[in-house]
């Protein structure tokens, strides 16, 4: 079954992001887009809270946060227990972060990569999955 995702962007990531939500609808995931809606200045916490909370209640499996360095989405994101955002320019860190940190929760920078890159990123991020093991105990170490 696929996974679903939670979408959110700050101004900086709202053309990144009408263009993932795209290209994941095409390939058949389930999304909500909790905004932003326009290219209008936002504050990321706006969207990156909401996106958070929907992975962390178990209503969507994983998210989907984009904003210019994709830094104050994953700060805020990380705020909450359950979740672990993790910022990723290139696919090996994407894999990376699903295999070794069991990443629920991407986080792309919009002005450092192309969108052809994001395309790449994203999917190597829903195509890679935890290995556990080793990993697991020290994931399992994260909250507080």
């Amino acid at each position: 079954m696929m996974p679903t995702i939670a979408i959110g962007a700050d101004h900086a990531g709202f053309e990144y992001k009408e263009i993932l939500k795209k290209w994941l609808e095409k390939n058949a995931y389930k999304t909500k887009d909790f905004g932003t809606y326009n290219t209008e200045s936002a504050d990321y916490p706006d969207f990156a809270h909401p996106v958070a909370e929907a992975v962390e209640k178990g209503e969507f499996d994983l998210g989907l946060l984009l904003c210019g360095s994709a830094n104050g989405v994953a700060i805020t994101a990380n705020k909450h227990q359950g979740i672990r955002a993790a910022i990723c320019w290139n696919e090996e860190l994407a894999a990376l972060a699903r295999q070794h940190n069991n990443a629920n929760v991407l986080c792309i920078p919009a002005r450092y990569v192309s969108v052809e890159q994001a395309e790449k990123i994203l999917d190597r991020f829903l195509h890679s999955s935890f290995e556990g093991g080793r990993h697991e105990r020290r994931v399992n170490k994260i909250s507080c």
